[in-house]
């Protein structure tokens, strides 16, 4: 799929890095001049300038090395709209190329599936795929950190960005090196995910917080999911979140779960998603010990990044989307495409139907077909299953499309819910108390 070269040998060397990268770095190396905490939205020098940097392949020095990069810079930039950042680091044997190409997935896999869902929500985003020293991140003397900061300084004064926009995402030993920035550059990066990493790349702080999101199977045999929890729990202090034991999924469940930390600093959450089947593998699929480019992983990724805005308010949602729940990764779906009223809303794999496409109406309506709205009913309280029906235009029958993810009734203010925090093919939809669960967030994708 995304990196083959990765399996086969390098458990071993992971290992001897693993014990070798548990201390910090020596202090010195510094922040960029960029460096903001969070706020609100920050124009770069780029703003305003027609740019200095084009989608491709660019050089930079860096420490007396010269080190590479891609770029792809979203089609119709425009120089007076602070865009976000997502840097896509590689695994270990991986490269810049194939976090950018996407490997034998192709665009849908593009910086682990990211890019397509930015495109998809007309969503300009800069992308970035750093290319590592022997293709990994050893961060030796910190030296790949200051490659960060070269990009950093580099991207920001050649490119129009929302510095209050930084983000990082890595699998393996670039989740590693997403780890190391979350540690080092917490006020650089508004967030980080990391899938199925490791201390490999080390951590230079870590005192200061970030919000932060872990992902790892139970199955990994190259990094165990210990050093996952591990990484997570750095920030579940950091952060000021209660501390817990989040549920994962049973093994041979072939599931995943997604748990939102409680108690965290407003504004840093922490996240854990925790798989069974695929094992050491950014694209699990639920059901399946393979992997691909359908995995839930990047739009609960995708969900988690973009939670976080500028002072920019986000474009209002368009018709004709799917909504996707954050925790399964699966569509608000009307069963066998009926068209009878009463037809209880459920979660189904997305297969672009007609019986999956939402259309969010001016008069904040759900339409499905073109002439059915989700309804809820006069009375409506826990467990009341969000169904179809004729469109009357009444308040049981208005949603508000809310900026965390969240889609509550307009009349009784309860959250659209997965029944159980189920994920599975079939599982109902429903009304509940708004709890922050991952199985009440939702991402409406084209």
């Amino acid at each position: 799929m995304k990196r083959t070269p990765f399996l086969t040998s390098i458990a071993a060397a992971l290992l001897l890095v693993l014990s070798a990268a548990g201390s910090s770095f020596s202090s010195g190396l510094g922040t960029p001049a960029s460096a903001t905490t969070t706020g609100a939205l920050q124009a770069t020098a780029g703003c305003g300038k027609a740019p200095a940097l084009t989608s491709g392949t660019h050089t930079i020095q860096s420490g007396g090395q010269t080190r590479s990069y891609i770029l792809r810079v979203p089609a119709g930039y425009d120089n007076n709209h602070p865009y976000r950042l997502i840097f896509g680091f590689h695994w270990r044997g991986g490269t810049a190329g194939d976090v950018d190409s996407g490997g034998t997935d192709g665009y849908n896999w593009s910086y682990y599936g990211l890019r397509r869902l930015a495109d998809n929500a007309n969503n300009g985003t800069i992308f970035v795929a750093p290319q590592g020293n022997g293709n990994g991140w050893a961060n030796p003397g910190g030296q790949d950190v200051a490659f960060v900061d070269a990009m950093v300084s580099q991207l920001e004064a050649g490119l129009c960005v929302d510095t209050t926009q930084l983000f990082s995402a890595g699998f393996s030993y670039g989740g590693a090196m997403s780890y190391a920035l979350a540690c080092s550059r917490a006020t650089v990066f508004r967030a980080v995910a990391v899938y199925s990493g490791a201390n490999l790349s080390g951590c230079n702080g870590g005192n200061q917080p970030i919000a932060y999101m872990g992902l790892h199977g139970l199955r990994d045999n190259v990094l165990p999911i210990a050093s996952g929890r591990e990484l997570r729990d750095t920030f579940v202090r950091t952060n000021g979140c209660t501390a817990q034991n989040p549920p994962e999924p049973a093994y041979g469940s072939l599931t995943h779960i997604i748990t939102t930390y409680s108690g965290c600093r407003s504004g840093y959450p922490v996240v854990w998603a925790a798989f069974d089947g695929a094992g050491h593998d950014p694209g699990p699929i639920d059901g399946s010990t393979g992997d691909g480019w359908r995995t839930w992983t990047s739009a609960a990724v995708w969900q988690f990044f973009t939670q976080f805005g500028s002072n920019q308010p986000p474009p209002p949602p368009s018709g004709n989307q799917e909504i996707v729940g954050q925790q399964s990764g699966r569509c608000l779906d009307i069963n066998n495409s009926t068209t009878a009223n009463g037809t209880q809303a459920q979660l189904w794999d997305c297969n672009g139907g007609s019986n999956q496409r939402w259309t969010y109406a001016t008069g904040k309506q759900l339409t499905v077909y073109g002439n059915k709205c989700l309804g809820v009913g006069q009375s409506a309280g826990n467990g009341t299953p969000a169904a179809i029906w004729d469109c009357t235009g009444q308040p049981d029958q208005q949603w508000n499309v809310n900026p965390d993810g969240t889609i509550t009734a307009a009349q009784s203010g309860l959250c659209l819910d997965a029944n159980g925090q189920g994920t599975v093919n079939g599982t109902k939809v429903q009304l509940w108390n708004c709890t922050g669960g991952a199985n009440q967030h939702w991402q409406l994708q084209n």
